[in-house]
């Protein structure tokens, strides 16, 4: 399993999911689904009839209760599993100045890091979208 990089805009059509990275400040904020111990940026699926722009911001807020941001789309990805038909997405940066209280979603916490945990949820990805996110920022 590999994720890659496209340019903004490409295969627009054949996205379904968002991922958000999140900073506040010079920290990243990570999420801790109630069902797993490990940590892991917002995102989801892109709704029928909902843009990808449309779904980072419902997922930002139903994940972290963010209220106060700025979202920035860095680039479309793809995931390619020798099992599955290649995936698309679209990765945001989020710089989020407040949070409200945590939504009854899914998840159950929120919490900023200095450095990407050892425990995330997706480990094959999350470097990838950081590295990308980094070189937004820069």
């Amino acid at each position: 399993m590999k994720v890659i990089m496209h340019e903004a805009g490409a295969n627009e059509e054949a996205l379904k999911y968002v991922v958000i990275v999140m900073k506040q400040g010079e920290q990243w904020v990570m999420a801790r689904h109630k069902e797993r111990s490990t940590w892991e940026f917002a995102g989801g699926h892109i709704d029928k009839g909902e843009s990808a722009d449309e779904a980072a911001a419902r997922e930002l807020y139903e994940e972290t209760g963010a209220l106060e941001y700025e979202l920035y789309p860095i680039c479309i990805y793809s995931v390619v599993r020798e099992d599955m038909p290649e995936s698309f997405g679209k990765l945001y940066l989020a710089t989020v100045n407040r949070f409200g209280p945590m939504p009854q979603y899914e998840m159950e916490e929120i919490r900023a890091f200095t450095e990407l945990p050892e425990a995330v949820t997706y480990p094959l990805f999350y470097p990838a979208f950081l590295e990308r996110v980094n070189a937004f920022i820069n």
